[in-house]
């Protein structure tokens, strides 16, 4: 008998993670996932632990399913980035002001008890305290306005003009937190050469006050 097929989340969702040139409207459904925020520059020894522990758990699940015959590939690190202003002045900020969620999607069928357990396993074994902070949540962005971004993630913002632009034009304005889904390792890949999906979600423009 042969073994089910690895569930592959991105090729589930293949009409969510697509990668256009021009800033594209896409209407995303409710994703689980795993998180775990912070605050501060990117650059910094948080950020670095935080993904640690994000993936830590992430591999330890994936395990337990394994071996209970729900296998799956875990999906590719995501985040949510946000300062005091909104999305939108993040960009003005001091890095150190920054926050942030860092995501990765899992299957429906991750339940709170799987990170109990995991957690657990991790802490048991020695492992960094973040592992405790990983949390499983369920993000419904809706309706978004989409782009790839090739290059520096300190060149993101002509990328996010030009998104801006997009939605102004169609009506809409942004809401919600800006979203990045990586697609290139920054530790394999030239900073010219990285490849991210920029999402914002968007709602319609309210009317002008007099």
């Amino acid at each position: 008998m042969s073994a089910a097929p690895k569930l592959d989340l991105y090729k589930l969702h293949a009409a969510e993670y697509v990668t256009p040139k021009s800033p594209a409207l896409l209407a995303t459904k409710p994703g689980r996932y795993l998180s775990i925020a912070g605050t501060g520059d990117p650059n910094g020894p948080l950020f670095g632990e935080k993904v640690g522990a994000l993936y830590a758990m992430a591999y330890t699940i994936k395990m337990g399913k394994k071996r209970l015959g729900q296998d799956y590939k875990v999906a590719g690190l995501e985040g949510l980035w946000w300062a005091a202003g909104g999305s939108a002045a993040m960009m003005a900020k001091r890095r150190d002001e920054w926050r942030w969620k860092l995501l990765i999607r899992v299957p429906d069928f991750i339940k709170v008890r799987c990170l109990t357990m995991a957690a657990r396993m991790l802490l048991e074994k020695g492992k960094g305290k973040a592992v405790a902070e990983v949390k499983l949540e369920r993000i419904a962005e809706g309706r978004c306005v989409q782009m790839l971004h090739v290059g520096p993630y300190a060149t993101e913002t002509a990328t996010i003009d030009l998104m801006l632009e997009f939605a102004k034009a169609n009506g809409l304005q942004f809401t919600g937190r800006h979203h990045e889904i990586y697609l290139s390792d920054p530790r394999r890949v030239k900073p010219e050469k990285l490849k991210t999906i920029l999402r914002h979600p968007v709602a319609p423009r309210g009317p002008r006050r007099r």
